[in-house]
């Protein structure tokens, strides 16, 4: 993948998210696009409020505790990872919950 089709995936997404602030879907690839660019700020920015609008949106968790690990930042990491669970969890989604505390334990043997 070139680094002209990233840039171009990066800017249609910030126009879907400039033309509905809502739409957690494309704020949230946006910050898989920053993470695989390796704007690995950008993605956690992205990610962040994503968690920040829609606390719900599990899939959420797991990326950001990546990009976190990613950045060494493995203690929030964890808490992360930690947070994700129990948001899935709580709502039933039962492989989310099993990804999340996999990542969480090998945070945990990390530090």
């Amino acid at each position: 993948m070139s680094d002209d089709e990233t840039r171009g995936r990066i800017e249609q997404l910030l126009e879907f998210v400039a033309e509905d602030p809502d739409d957690h879907f494309s704020r949230y690839a946006l910050g898989l696009e920053y993470r695989s660019a390796g704007r690995l700020d950008d993605a956690v920015a992205a990610l962040e409020e994503v968690r920040r609008r829609d606390p719900s949106y599990a899939a959420t968790y797991y990326q950001l505790a990546l990009c976190l690990m990613d950045l060494a930042r493995e203690r929030e990491a964890l808490a992360v990872a930690e947070a994700g669970a129990a948001v899935a969890r709580a709502g039933g989604l039962l492989k989310t919950v099993n990804e999340l505390d996999t990542l969480a334990a090998q945070i945990r043997d990390a530090l």
